[in-house]
């Protein structure tokens, strides 16, 4: 008998607040280059990892990884393999969005010295089952990047629909202890049959998925599955779209309610929160504010911790359209976040 996932109910804590400090549109410190197919800025800003003292974006439809200094003002692009056409640009504008890699969240560690940074695409579509990894080697010579088609993965986690629902998105991964990986499934999904759209998340060995991904056995098994009702923001439901893990078994997760048809096409976006997972207490959040206090309307996608301040979070933003760009914005949290 298959055994049914948690279910967990997260709400809003005015206690906690989650103030923008700093907002810092990303554009490449190099410019545009037309002859590597890149744009003057940094697009969609989707994944977020430290690598060293400098910040990684990931981004859902330009293969570039952007470096971005946190407190400077430099942002250089790591171009990653052309896709279909030779291109590195994927929108609705050339009609091949459906060709983009969709890399949606990311996570770092180290191997031998070496910054190593994972990012995974979503698996919304099949041409999105690819998880990228890149090793920026410790004597500063130019990044290895290698993109590994993994459909028996995501196909594992399709079929598991206790964790998918009708429709499979993963936005967010995190570190968890014992070397294994927490997924966050984003549930914006469109029903399908009976199935519904899901928040969930899923845990699987980090060092299983790697041999998988290096053809060395199958994919890894899907544990622990928690399913998430995390509120709304007006009428509009909240949905996972990154974490980062922060010790003892606890999680800082961001969602966004956005009023989007289906894991595909992007919709209205009413606002995001940070929210806090804890084993010991009901999952809880906060609105992402500005100074004063006023919440804003935008889409947070991907988050980590300062490496100098506990109390302080770095936030990328996706603004949806190709011809803004992404920004990072530096947040101060307030209340009892870590305790």
């Amino acid at each position: 008998m298959a055994v049914k996932p948690q279910r967990v109910s997260a709400s809003h804590d005015p206690s906690l607040s989650a103030r923008v400090v700093r907002r810092r549109p990303l554009s490449y410190t190099e410019g545009p280059d037309p002859t590597e197919d890149r744009p003057p800025h940094v697009r969609s800003g989707s994944g977020l990892a430290w690598v060293g003292d400098s910040l990684a974006v990931v981004q859902d439809d330009a293969n570039f990884v952007a470096l971005v200094e946190p407190r400077g003002d430099t942002v250089r692009a790591v171009s990653l393999p052309r896709g279909a056409g030779g291109l590195r640009i994927f929108d609705d504008e050339r009609g091949n969005k459906k060709h983009k890699l969709d890399l949606e969240t990311c996570f770092s560690t180290t191997i031998d010295g070496d910054w190593v940074l994972m990012a995974f695409g979503s698996g919304s579509t099949r041409a999105r089952e690819q998880v990228l990894e890149v090793r920026f080697p410790v004597d500063g010579t130019h990044p290895e990047v290698e993109l590994h088609h993994a459909p028996a993965f995501y196909e594992s986690l399709r079929n598991h629909t206790e964790f998918s629902g009708s429709e499979l998105n993963v936005e967010g991964v995190a570190t968890i202890p014992d070397g294994g990986l927490r997924l966050f499934q984003r549930g914006n999904g469109a029903p399908r049959g009976e199935l519904q759209p899901v928040d969930a998340t899923a845990e699987v060995s980090g060092s299983l998925l790697f041999e998988h991904l290096q053809g060395s056995g199958p994919p890894p098994p899907i544990q622990n599955v928690v399913r998430y009702d995390l509120g709304t923001l007006g009428k509009v439901r909240l949905t996972f779209t990154d974490a980062i893990d922060i010790g003892e078994g606890r999680a800082l997760f961001l969602a966004t309610a956005e009023d989007s048809p289906d894991a595909i096409r992007d919709g209205a976006v009413l606002g995001s929160v940070i929210g806090l997972l804890d084993p010991l207490k009901p999952p809880r959040w906060a609105p992402l504010c500005n100074a004063q206090g006023e919440p804003l309307a935008v889409k947070a996608e991907g988050i980590v911790v300062s490496q100098t301040e506990p109390s302080r979070v770095f936030v990328v933003l996706d603004s949806d359209s190709p011809g803004t760009a992404a920004e990072l914005m530096d947040v101060e949290l307030l209340g009892p976040w870590r305790g």
